[in-house]
């Protein structure tokens, strides 16, 4: 493998994570930000996705799907992403302001 392309890699694998993550015990949420074109500009567009980790044996595993004894928690890390987008969407629009 060339350098070129490992180095290629290591910038998809980064810009492929999330820009922020709240968690809660087995409880996830992952803040994603995605660049939307709008014509003759770009902004930034946030979404959220949520997990809940278990152990099944020795090996920890994902599922998008909750009991019932995960939905405040679930609504907490909700809350706290909501916080932080717009936290986010401040910083942008504060940075915005200086150029």
């Amino acid at each position: 493998m060339t350098q070129a392309t490992q180095e290629q890699r290591k910038m998809d694998k980064a810009a492929n994570r999330p820009v922020h993550t709240v968690r809660y015990g087995t409880i996830q949420a992952a803040i994603w930000r995605n660049m939307v074109d709008n014509g003759n500009a770009s902004r930034p567009m946030y979404s959220v996705t949520f997990s809940r980790s278990y152990k099944e044996g020795k090996h920890w595993k994902d599922s998008a799907s909750f009991g019932a004894d995960d939905l405040l928690v679930l609504a907490k890390a909700a809350n706290d992403a909501h916080t932080h987008i717009h936290e986010l969407r401040r910083q942008e629009t504060a940075n915005n302001g200086q150029n």
